[in-house]
């Protein structure tokens, strides 16, 4: 993995309580309203009516709705870092632990996004696939260091190698459920095939490499 892309901020940072407030309730508003509507349908006054803020007071934060898009980008994959994060520290205590609870909370923190995400880097230009590359490599390093107390346990070569490849594997095949028109949405179909993926990667940490 490459080291972390610079971080580089896309509208005015919240300095009070008040304002940090406004900003979460003007971002949740543009999430609700691209997720029912769509990016092109959205508008800085649609999001104003929805968030209960007066337009100007959203032009005093952003430039306009390109940098509206990359805050609330920015927004939703910081949440769903902090989810995954959450959810491996109180993952049990082993390596089918881990990957079980990465398995699940991959699955359901892009559960319900549908084509948003795609749509959102698309419309974010060319600092897009930095920040997504950004947090595949957050995501990647938790990984690292909630299955490193079971290292050991791993009977392929290269331990570090094979868990890179689970995380990519598993993390590709969450995102392709999300954007697909069948994926699964409901929690017992959410649930199996989550339990499927863990199974599939704890099968492939166990066996060793093949004969080259």
């Amino acid at each position: 993995m490459t080291d972390e892309p610079s971080r580089r901020v896309h509208y005015r940072e919240p300095q009070q309580a008040r304002s940090a407030a406004m900003l979460a309730r003007v971002l949740q508003a543009a999430e609700e309203l691209v997720s029912s509507a769509g990016l092109e349908e959205m508008t800085i006054t649609g999001v104003a009516e929805r968030a209960g803020v007066s337009v100007g007071s959203i032009y005093r934060r952003f430039e306009g709705k390109e940098q509206l898009i990359s805050a609330l980008t920015e927004r939703m994959l910081e949440q769903r870092e902090e989810y995954l994060a959450e959810q491996l520290r109180s993952a049990e205590p082993s390596l089918l632990g881990v990957l079980n609870a990465y398995a699940h909370a991959l699955l359901r923190s892009f559960a319900g996004t549908s084509g948003l995400f795609p749509e959102l880097l698309r419309a974010r230009g060319t600092g897009a696939p930095d920040r997504g590359a950004l947090t595949i490599t957050r995501i990647h390093r938790l990984l690292l260091e909630a299955a490193a107390p079971y290292a050991d346990r791993i009977r392929r070569s290269d331990p570090g190698a094979a868990l890179d490849t689970t995380a990519r594997a598993v993390l590709g095949a969450c995102f392709h459920n999300s954007v697909r028109p069948d994926r699964f949405t409901d929690e017992a179909s959410l649930s199996r095939y989550a339990d499927e993926l863990s199974d599939m990667a704890i099968a492939y940490l166990l066996t060793p490499d093949r004969p080259r």
